[in-house]
Order: C-alpha cells, then structure tokens, then sequence
C-alpha cells in the first residue's frame, strides 16, 4: 500500500518537477565526480534521510514532510506533521528513520515547539511517528528541550541513531543562553541520548544525580547540527558551529564538558571577545576546527563503493562558501582537507547523506532548494 501512495502522489507532482538541470564535471584530488541537480522543487529543506525503498524523505522548514524520488520527483505535503514554530532558525528541522522500519515503520523529527504552556518561549522537540499510507500516524513527542526560552536561534537538532539503538539529538544554546551550556540543570547547548520510546537510558552518564537532566549526554557545546557515527568505531561524531570562527568536530563521550562559552578558537560577531581561553582544564579540545569558520551544517562518514578514494573519509557539508569539506583520516586522525563542490553548488548546502546506491546527496536551503546527486563522471 505505501509503494501504491507513493506512485500515485509522486505522478501527481511529476509536473512540479520539470527542472533537471544538466550535470556539471568536476574534478577533484581524487575522483573526477558529476554534480547534478535533480530538483529545485523544495522550499528551503533542513533534512533528509533515505527510506529502505531509495526513495527521499524531505523536511521543508516551514512545516512540510515531502518523500522525494531519486529522480527528482516530490510529493504532495505529508499529513500528521505537528505545528512548528517557523522563525528565525526554527522550524521542521531533521528527519531520521528508525533502524527497524521494514517492522515498526517509525521515523523521528525534530522541530521548533511553542511552548504548550502559551508562553512565548520554543525549544527543540522530537516526535516519533508512524509512517502510513497518508502519512504520519500515531505521533507521540518523546523529547522535548527545557526550558522553553525565548529565541529564535541555535536549535541544534541532528538526529542520529547508535548502533546500540539509542538515539542521540543534538542541541544548540540558544544563543543568548550561551552560559546554559555549562550547566547540566537544562538542555542548552547538549547532546541528548534517549532510547527511541523517550525513555532515559540507565547508563547516561548522569542518570540518579539530583542537579543534573538525566537525558544528557555530554554538554558544553554552542550550536550542534551535524552527527555522524564512525562506521569502524560506532562512536559519536558531531560538528558544530561556532561563533566567528571556532567552528568544531567533537567525539562526544559520556558525561564530558566541550568547553562552550568558557573555551573557544572564535571570537563574536562584532568582534569582541566571547572567552581569553581556548582551552580550560577540565574541558575537552576540539578534535578538528576551522577559523576562520565555514558555517557547518551535516557531515557524513563515506562508506560506499562509487568514490573508492574517499572510502573512510569524513565529509562536512557548509552553508558559507556553498562546499563540502573532505577531511582524510587516518584512524580518528584528519590528515588533509579538500574543499569540493564550491563552484558547483550555488547555493548554501544544508544537508549530506549517502545514498544506497553509493551517490553522495546534498540539499540546499534556498526558497528554490535542490536535491543535488554527486556520481562518478562518465
């Protein structure tokens, strides 16, 4: 029945998707690559992730969940999905599908909530849904930030999935919370780990302490929206933004401070001074970071057969400078960076995934947002 809705629903978009542009041939230090824009049907998309059929789900910020081929067809907006508060940085944000979809059908999105309350703040929630024949069914909220504050920015929001099941979100700090980061009586500036039903795992590292959330995974952190798990180690790997400059690639393990805003490589906006320490004991070094900044959105582990060379590499999609930076590791080790994609990609690049196929996918967060494959050239 979900294959029957599909064809029915992308047949009746085909004709919103006339654009397919011509591919352009790139070449890099390794792979002569073919960047083609498959569709520029979306406005402004946040997240994406693969269904076991190939085809796209697609979170628009303002509110919408779309499936999306491969060949660029888009379907009618998806019903089920909750109100978001589409605001400044906010909105329908990431979209990850449960490890066990072929039985449970679940896939999880985190969004900007208005406080249920009617007060004036939002934080990040996540609901979890089943995916129907109409849509999302049988929404259930298992996380929501507290407190609710606010602000429109820094809503963090990746989702991920452990190979033990658990899933991790990240948040940001709000911005003009930035000194929340720092402590653990709230979930500013964190990265959550929760079991898939909203329930706290017992070996989060401060599960039964009295000034601290349990859901907390690791803290210290300014504004989280890319995670990736190491395909050999099965650890944890984020990358946040930072202010002007700083922005970092972390290994968050349990329980650990990562240093924001009493450690940092940036300075603010205008300038001034955010903290006289890049590193303070007690603190965590960022693995990897950049100053000046690239504006970090995803990043993806290359783990597919299409691009032999980059097989391990490390791959950060940024808004600023429209590129993917590929960092070469060796173990855990970044041992080269290449920027790729910078005259190609025209616009900010908001999210990266690898598809089944082995292509590399990119969405862009533009009005006229593309889906954006990444093959080998002919």
């Amino acid at each position: 029945m979900l294959r029957k809705l599909l064809a029915v629903s992308i047949t009746a978009a085909l004709a919103l998707n006339a654009t397919n542009a011509a591919a352009e041939t790139v070449s890099t230090e390794r792979h002569k690559v073919s960047v083609n824009t498959i569709t520029d049907k979306l406005n402004k998309p946040w997240g994406m992730a693969f269904l076991p059929s190939g085809e796209l789900l697609v979170t628009e910020k303002s509110g919408t969940l779309r499936r999306v081929t491969r060949d660029g067809a888009v379907s009618d907006a998806l019903s089920g999905v909750p109100s978001v508060v589409d605001k400044s940085q906010g909105g329908l944000l990431d979209v990850a599908v449960d490890p066990n979809f072929a039985d449970n059908q679940f896939v999880y999105i985190s969004y900007s909530e208005a406080d249920p309350a009617g007060g004036e703040g939002t934080s990040t929630a996540v609901m979890r849904a089943k995916l129907s024949d109409n849509g999302l069914t049988d929404g259930k909220v298992i996380f929501r930030g507290a407190p609710k504050y606010k602000s429109g920015a820094h809503f963090g929001s990746r989702l991920v999935f452990a190979p033990d099941g658990h899933l991790f979100i990240t948040l940001g700090d709000r911005y003009s919370a930035m000194d929340d980061a720092q402590t653990l009586d709230n979930h500013h500036g964190k990265v959550v780990r929760i079991k898939p039903d909203g329930s706290v795992p017992a070996d989060n590292p401060f599960v039964g302490k009295d000034d601290a959330l349990p859901e907390i995974w690791s803290y210290g952190h300014r504004n989280v929206q890319g995670a990736a798990i190491h395909p050999t180690t099965g650890k944890l790997w984020t990358v946040e933004h930072g202010p002007k400059g700083g922005d970092e690639i972390n290994i968050p393990d349990a329980g650990k401070n990562y240093g924001w805003p009493i450690a940092t490589y940036g300075v603010d906006y205008d300038g001034s001074i955010i903290s006289d320490e890049t590193h303070v004991e007690g603190t965590v070094q960022p693995h990897y970071y950049w100053v000046p900044s690239i504006a970090t959105s995803n990043m993806i582990f290359y783990t597919g057969d299409q691009f032999p060379a980059w097989q391990g590499d490390l791959l950060v999609a940024a808004l600023k400078g429209s590129h993917v930076a590929r960092l070469d590791l060796e173990g855990d080790r970044v041992m080269h960076e290449e920027t790729l994609f910078e005259d190609a990609v025209k616009q900010r690049i908001r999210d990266i995934e690898q598809g089944p196929d082995g292509y590399i996918y990119l969405i862009t967060d533009d009005r006229a947002g593309q889906l954006i494959q990444i093959k080998p050239a002919e």
